[in-house]
């Protein structure tokens, strides 16, 4: 791919930042960004791609001996390509999420095919039966746990009848994810906060999003009881000490969007007054983190920080924007530093990042 191909989308983010610095109106900023077709059409192209692509692959198992010693498809018939499991499952949840989205799609015909062929039946019962085998019953916690009940959550909106035959199909590994979590959380003594896959936060929040969405009032209560007992207390969150060398979630950021989810209005922006006290300033601002090799696997993960800082800030916007408005020109900055990045014929970063581009963009007011 080419980067002309993005242009225009780059062009409206930057048009985006641009009008909404001295924008005093909240609804005004609520319209800087929006996902047109043509766009879609070119980051579905980056799942789309990969999805059936086995190799190369980096399985992260533990081995109980050789006999365990397969290849990506055999272990993973539904989540085999786009590098890695979880990277996988995500670009699942792209393209269904624009799907739902943008129904005529250009290649929505082969989008359906390969979510059926991935996602079937037969294929999830392996997927099911990995996390039963020795060593195994960890693996993906909690960052890709949190993306299959993203998944699940995103195929129960879709009002299509292939969605009801994936959701059907999904539904034993979606059932083995929330047991994973109930199990889990009790058990996890002390909250974890770093800046990748196992920040507790980010699966918290996806995990929250799904409970709402499907009713699972054990899960949803679990998860905010948990979330309160670990960061009610919290103040003054180092933002300074952010991001670390390759954060693609900002443990600060992470931890305000799941409390923003479980707490009362009122409570919540008390308690962010603690937390963040400088986000309130109108005049806050914060650089994107710098990607000085994109063709690194870790430093890249930084355009990935972008995206997660930019969604966690539209989510809040969303939810107060007489309070929080001023802030989507840091959002905006956030995206269109890395919205270039993707468009590389970089393995490293175009196999995950369009997902996270897709649900930063998808959470602008």
């Amino acid at each position: 791919m080419k980067n002309y191909q993005y242009l225009s989308l780059v062009f409206i983010l930057m048009l985006a930042c641009k009008s909404t610095a001295n924008e005093p109106s909240p609804a005004t900023q609520n319209k800087a960004i929006e996902l047109t077709l043509a766009e879609a059409n070119r980051l579905a192209a980056l799942p789309l791609h990969c999805m059936q692509e086995e190799y190369p692959n980096k399985l992260n198992q533990t081995l109980e001996n050789e006999s365990y010693l397969k290849g990506p498809r055999a272990l993973h018939p539904s989540f085999y390509g786009c590098f890695d499991w979880h990277s996988s499952v995500h670009g699942h949840w792209m393209l269904v999420s624009l799907l739902r989205q943008f129904p005529d799609l250009e290649k929505k015909d082969e989008i359906r095919q390969k979510l059926l062929e991935n996602m079937s039946r037969e294929n999830i019962k392996v997927e099911v039966a990995y996390f039963f085998a020795p060593q195994n019953s960890s693996f993906e916690r909690t960052y890709g746990w949190a993306w299959v009940l993203k998944l699940a959550e995103e195929i129960h909106l879709w009002e299509d009848p292939l969605a009801r035959e994936l959701e059907n199909n999904l539904q034993p590994l979606t059932d083995l994810m929330v047991e994973k979590y109930l199990e889990f959380l009790p058990k996890l003594i002390y909250p974890i906060r770093v800046g990748e896959h196992t920040n507790i936060a980010f699966g918290l929040s996806l995990a929250y999003d799904y409970a709402v969405t499907v009713q699972n009032e054990e899960l949803k209560n679990l998860i905010k009881t948990r979330s309160m007992e670990w960061f009610k207390a919290d103040t003054n969150c180092p933002l300074t000490w952010e991001p670390s060398g390759f954060d693609f979630l900002s443990p600060c950021f992470q931890e305000l969007d799941i409390m923003r989810k479980v707490m009362e209005p009122t409570e919540f922006l008390d308690w962010l007054n603690r937390f963040m006290p400088e986000l309130s300033k109108p005049d806050f601002q914060l650089e994107p983190g710098r990607v000085s090799d994109r063709t690194d696997g870790k430093l890249v993960h930084l355009d990935g920080l972008n995206f997660s800082r930019a969604w966690v800030l539209y989510g809040l916007i969303k939810d107060f924007p007489v309070d929080y408005g001023h802030l989507m020109e840091v959002a905006n900055a956030h995206v269109s530093y890395s919205l270039p990045s993707i468009v590389d014929d970089n393995y490293e970063g175009t196999h995950w990042l369009g997902s996270f581009a897709i649900y930063a963009l998808q959470q602008a007011p």
